[in-house]
């Protein structure tokens, strides 16, 4: 489990299945065995949401139909929604009409949404282009009554989820300055048909769908940096092996990283920021090392080399440093590095089992698992370690950390209810949402970049 020690020469891959798989849970009392909690002012992100005020949008042109228009709405609600910083406003509220005026008007009824309690208002149009459907929009700060943002998006007829989320995402960042993830996915590791395969799904748990179906052990999904397919770990043949899956003709689908340490395990890979190198582990001498190589496969760099064993790796947003975890201490801890392997230094020193590191995108924080009480709790840590809390805390485990790209939220899987799902919430711990309802295990979730 996790960085386990005893294991040291040879490591069977039923083995290292269960070193990577490491669980999580909750501490009743954490006092007594982890010593006192920092004091720490977390404010809750209810208290900075915006309110938006999401107008029905006005059909230009061929009739679009009313239902789409209302599905739109729905949609676009629904995404700013799940944002937690931007919140749809209750249209019991609305003081003036529900239908976005024309949009070359220019003006708005600011002082009646102002009464209403919104803080913005979304406008727009809607006209059919094709088989797609383009929307013109206006965002506008009802405070001070002038526009923040115009633009257009165009998708799909029959994709109004899409459309809708993307919306969703344009209007928090103009509102907060940075992008929305309504419209990002997430993917994981799914039993549900009895073979561990790879699923992909919306970031609000809908649309869930098999990437990969080919019947062998899949384990720890990898977005690329552009989002364009999916690394991950296919255990074919008996020894673990890294394989990518695509959605565009320029990726081929299939085995990667062939020809590199040939006749060696390899358990997984991480991309650092410019998509260009991976942190590898593979097994050298019956010890779990973590390798720096190119994507498109030149000779390795060693970046671990020791008797522990040093597994998942993880970036930090501007690429200089890896944190991974190790248990060359005795037990699982978390350690930092340079991206060459120097400037080594250990750094978690509360909890005797600390797991699956993932740096936040801004770089402030690093999530992690930590075990209390046999179960894992989510932590985060900051890079110079002065600050270490938990962020969510229950009876039974929660697992494998991953950033949304806005770095506003987090998805695990947890046991929770008695199988795993998986869950998102606030970074704070707030607003927590279980994405995942079918049978089976659905664990390692690995959330994807926005859109380019």
């Amino acid at each position: 489990m996790g960085c386990g020690s005893g294991l040291r020469r040879v490591i069977p891959v039923g083995l290292m299945v269960g070193l990577f798989a490491a669980g999580g849970s909750l501490a009743k009392d954490l006092d007594d065995e982890m010593g006192p909690l920092p004091t720490l002012e977390i404010t809750p992100g209810r208290s900075t949401a915006f309110r938006a005020a999401v107008l029905r949008f006005r059909a230009v042109g061929p009739p679009v139909g009313e239902e789409r228009i209302d599905q739109l709405r729905e949609e676009i609600e629904r995404g700013l929604a799940f944002s937690s910083v931007v919140r749809p406003l209750d249209h019991d509220a609305y003081l003036a009409s529900d239908l976005s005026p024309p949009l070359e008007r220019g003006s708005f009824d600011c002082e009646s949404w102002k009464q209403s309690g919104a803080d913005a208002l979304l406008v727009g149009e809607v006209k059919r282009e094709g088989v797609r459907l383009r929307a013109d929009l206006r965002i506008v700060d009802v405070g001070r009554c002038r526009e923040l943002k115009t633009g257009n998006v165009v998708g799909e007829r029959d994709g109004l989820e899409s459309l809708g989320r993307t919306i969703a995402d344009e209007t928090v960042e103009a509102l907060t300055g940075l992008r929305g993830v309504a419209s990002t996915e997430i993917a994981f590791i799914s039993d549900r048909t009895g073979h561990r395969e790879l699923y992909v799904m919306s970031a609000d748990g809908r649309e869930q769908r098999p990437a990969t179906g080919s019947r062998t052990l899949k384990m720890f999904p990898e977005w690329t940096p552009d989002g364009k397919a999916v690394l991950y770990t296919n255990y074919d043949g008996g020894q673990p092996a890294l394989s990518i899956t695509s959605r565009t003709r320029e990726i081929t689908a299939g085995p990667v990283l062939r020809g590199l340490l040939r006749g060696l395990p390899k358990y997984r890979g991480r991309f650092d920021p410019s998509g260009e190198e991976l942190a590898m582990v593979s097994s050298v001498d019956g010890a779990a090392e973590i390798f720096r190589v190119k994507r498109k496969g030149s000779e390795p760099h060693r970046l671990t080399n020791n008797s522990a064993i040093d597994i998942s790796p993880s970036w930090s947003p501007d690429g200089r440093e890896i944190v991974f975890c190790s248990d060359r201490s005795g037990s699982p801890q978390l350690y930092l590095m340079d991206r060459d392997g120097g400037n080594l230094r250990r750094l978690t020193y509360t909890g005797a089992y600390n797991t699956s590191p993932a740096w936040s995108p801004d770089g402030r924080w690093i999530a992690y698992e930590t075990r209390v009480r046999g179960q894992f709790d989510v932590w985060l840590i900051d890079p110079s370690g002065q600050i270490n809390f938990p962020i969510v805390t229950h009876a039974r485990s929660d697992e494998a950390p991953t950033w949304s790209p806005d770095g506003r939220k987090i998805a695990f899987s947890s046991s929770r209810r008695g199988r795993y799902d998986l869950y998102v919430m606030d970074w704070n711990g707030e607003n927590l949402q279980r994405l995942t309802s079918r049978s089976g295990k659905n664990i390692q979730p690995d959330w994807g970049p926005q859109a380019p």
